[in-house]
């Protein structure tokens, strides 16, 4: 298929004026690149291959990683719109510090080739934005490089976080940059973010607002379902529990399949960790465990090596009673994703192994 490619396209300040030499460019760095380079070159060969379809994993934090097939007409329909929401024109400086070899990455790709931007491209480390001083109309981060970027961020002017929860702490923190920051909502199926919401200054909010073209609605669990015709052709039933604001905002309370009853009252596991994670250094999950009164009880899985558990009395007294933790478990060692993120249900599978 013949997709568009933008001539003002730059990657590292060198210009690809046509495919051909993007073509051979690619080459070059799956020939002589380092292994983030030659993500990028495997990305670039396929996107500018015969086939209509891109081949794509999933990141594996909510299931088993797999693999799937995206329309390149789909990814171009979420680049423009991403373009638009955010006002970004050709000659956009922006800076792709995330894996080519998860969609993220593709997509700043992407909306770089089909939108002719000023593309700066760098290992995809924890504290990318600090190695330059280069300045960025557009930076996509994951929670865990934002903060490590704090001094550096007043060289971005907007910043997109994806890839993870953005903590309280975090939260509070970007209240005293400059940059435009935003939260993402959004999945590998929905061609990365389909929603975002200002995590700072004046026009802060807890809602996710929907990019255009993008309708929510609800099924009978509460869950969101997306409508989004130029990126999927059927609705995406998904398994967040949301409280919806209208057609197109909504405020996410959790996932449907991590939710707790206890004693009747649902909790989402996911917001008290929001609340916890200010409070709590080591890497945690609040899971349950079966209970004879309330059916199921709260506890805290932690990740730690030390013998000694600490004293969270005073920390949980920021929840609400039934949130509270009944119980502490200690874990040695979580198992995490490629990308870095807590596997919920591998943990919560350890625990039913160690319980036997």
């Amino acid at each position: 298929m013949e997709l568009p490619f933008h001539s003002a396209f730059t990657f590292n300040g060198l210009q690809y004026e046509t495919k051909e030499e993007l073509h051979a460019f690619a080459e070059n760095l799956q020939r002589e690149g380092d292994e983030y380079e030659m993500h990028i070159g495997d990305f670039i060969q396929a996107w500018l291959d015969e086939s209509d379809t891109l081949t794509v994993k999933t990141s594996g934090s909510t299931g088993t990683p797999k693999k799937i097939k995206l329309p390149k007409q789909a990814m171009v329909n979420s680049a423009k719109a991403t373009a638009a929401y955010f006002k970004l024109a050709a000659g956009t400086s922006a800076l792709l510090c995330l894996p080519a070899n998860y969609i993220a990455g593709k997509m700043m790709l992407v909306r770089a080739m089909v939108m002719g931007w000023d593309l700066h491209v760098v290992a995809p480390e924890k504290d990318a934005l600090t190695q330059y001083d280069n300045d960025y109309d557009f930076v996509a981060m994951v929670p865990y490089q934002v903060h490590h970027s704090l001094p550096d961020l007043n060289k971005v002017k907007k910043l997109i976080i994806g890839g993870g929860p953005v903590s309280k702490e975090l939260e509070e923190q970007l209240q005293l940059v400059s940059t435009e920051a935003f939260g993402t909502y959004g999945m590998t199926e929905t061609i990365t973010h389909i929603a975002v919401r200002r995590i700072n200054g004046p026009a802060r909010s807890e809602a996710f607002s929907a990019l255009p073209n993008v309708k929510f609605s609800q099924d009978e669990r509460d869950c969101l379902v997306i409508s989004a015709p130029d990126i999927s052709e059927e609705k995406v039933i998904t398994n967040d529990v949301v409280a919806l604001q209208s057609p197109t905002s909504f405020i996410w309370l959790g996932r449907y399949d991590n939710v707790i009853n206890s004693g009747g009252v649902k909790i989402f596991p996911e917001k008290v960790e929001e609340q916890l994670s200010e409070k709590i250094t080591e890497p945690f999950i609040i899971a349950s465990e079966k209970n004879t009164e309330l059916g199921e009880r709260v506890v805290l899985v932690v990740e730690t090596t030390s013998e000694t558990i600490p004293d969270y009395t005073k920390t949980f007294q920021i929840l609400s009673k039934y949130e509270r933790p009944k119980k502490i478990i200690t874990l040695s060692k979580f198992p995490y994703t490629e990308t870095g993120k807590i596997k919920r249900g591998g943990v919560l599978k350890l625990l039913r192994k160690y319980k036997k």
